[in-house]
């Protein structure tokens, strides 16, 4: 096969590029999860309650949300590299921020800069995949940034706490910024959008042709069963991981700090474990993962049915069973993006993956808005922090946004199958004809 363009760098290999992509990835998480274990020192900080402490992390969430599809559509057009310098730069400065603020105000923007920022980043780091490795090792690599950078959130649990309450507020998101500047840098000398010298000039399709390719993805019902298995299976473990899983832990349950921030570290390990094996199951058997889909999204809520209903704080042995089958979400929401892979053509995977992941940030941002209000709600007049039961009623919640994202997934995939049915009997027709 002859090559496109001439190699940008014959010692760069495919490996670094992903390697320092990926690294960019995690750095993104640890900045999107730093808020995770830090909401209680938020609250003393900013003298706020459960539901001001929830739009810190909708603000960040929301503006993510947002920007999926427009970002996507950004990177088909000007490159991977540059929009994770872009969003690298606005996580850095929303990270300054955040350790200088005192208003509520000036630490909301702040995390809006974060969510524009880490918006970016993974789906970048996806179109890098599908321009340097073979498509038959989309699946594994996909999990493989999904995983892997699912070490930022380690980054942002016990080190970030212990780091927060040696030195204080202010010197810790000023080390969380250092360490994005770092990773600015390596991204800068590095990472090439395509193993070729093609000129951007060359090959930005024009804004009629984005348009039409973001069309083309959101018109195909793979794209849309991409974005519904990642709602249904995304929500309830990022919001723990995001917000509410330590104040739960802490506040509801009785856990030290350390201990919830470990708990938390725990989930994180148990999704380095479980992010290969999905991708196997899913390389191997294409036509099933929407089983996979629905198996992890009945799982989990089993699992906190037993935790809800437990009388009194539930015992540690089925915390740690919680935050094991929480863990398999993350993974269990990369297929959606596995979806947009396979129905799309890699010149709109920009496009399609940006559209598949507005799902589970969707669902997140209502569950973090949901989880406050109910909390607040149900917290006694007078009390500072919210008793067990009313965390019991926040979480129930989740309830309603499976059986909403269930009932979609099987809509598309049932969608899905009917239109790949109706593109291989087309085929079919003139052979026979001619035959």
């Amino acid at each position: 096969m002859r090559a496109l363009g001439r190699t940008v760098a014959p010692r760069r290999s495919a490996g670094l590029v992903f390697a320092v992509a990926v690294t960019a990835y995690v750095v993104a998480v640890f900045h999107r999860s730093s808020l995770g274990v830090t909401g209680l020192d938020a609250a003393d900080r900013f003298h706020i309650n459960a539901a001001t402490l929830a739009t810190f992390t909708v603000a960040q969430l929301a503006v993510y949300a947002a920007m999926q599809v427009p970002v996507g559509v950004l990177i088909d057009r000007f490159g991977s590299r540059r929009m994770l310098l872009l969003g690298g730069a606005l996580m850095v400065a929303g990270q300054l921020c955040f350790a200088l603020a005192t208003d509520v105000r000036l630490a909301v923007a702040a995390r809006v800069l974060v969510g524009l920022g880490d918006a970016t980043t993974f789906i970048s780091v996806l179109r890098i995949v599908a321009f340097w490795f073979p498509g038959r090792r989309n699946p594994l690599l996909v999990q493989l940034t999904g995983t892997v950078g699912q070490f930022g959130a380690v980054l942002g649990a016990v080190p970030l706490v212990a780091l927060l309450h040696h030195v204080g507020w202010t010197p810790a998101f000023l080390t969380a910024a250092a360490l994005g500047a770092t990773v600015l840098l390596l991204v800068l000398v590095v990472v090439r959008d395509t193993p070729h010298t093609e000129h951007l000039a060359a090959v930005a399709p024009g804004l009629g042709t984005v348009r039409r390719q973001l069309a083309e993805a959101w018109a195909q019902p793979g794209t849309r069963l991409g974005l519904w298995a990642h709602f249904v299976t995304q929500f309830s473990g990022s919001v723990f991981a995001l917000l509410w899983g330590y104040p739960f832990l802490v506040q509801g349950q009785g856990f030290s700090p350390t201990a919830a921030a470990s708990l938390l570290t725990l989930m994180t390990v148990v999704m380095l474990v479980c992010g290969p094996v999905i991708a196997h199951l899913c390389a191997r058997h294409p036509r099933h993962r929407s089983v996979l889909v629905f198996a992890i999204t009945v799982s989990t809520a089993a699992v906190w049915a037993v935790v809800l209903a437990w009388p009194g704080r539930a015992p540690h042995w089925l915390l740690v069973a919680l935050v094991v089958v929480l863990a398999v979400n993350g993974p269990g929401s990369m297929i959606g993006f596995d979806y947009a892979r396979t129905f799309n053509p890699v010149h709109r995977i920009g496009s399609a993956t940006g559209i598949v992941n507005v799902g589970g940030f969707v669902a997140s941002i209502l569950l973090v808005l949901a989880v406050g209000m109910v909390l607040d709600l149900a917290t006694p007049a007078g009390r500072n922090t919210p008793p067990l039961d009313a965390f019991r009623w926040a979480f129930a919640v989740q309830y309603l946004l499976w059986a909403l994202g269930a009932v979609q997934v099987l809509r598309y995939r049932n969608a899905t199958r009917r239109r790949h049915a109706a593109e291989r009997t087309a085929v079919a027709v003139p052979v026979s004809a001619g035959g």
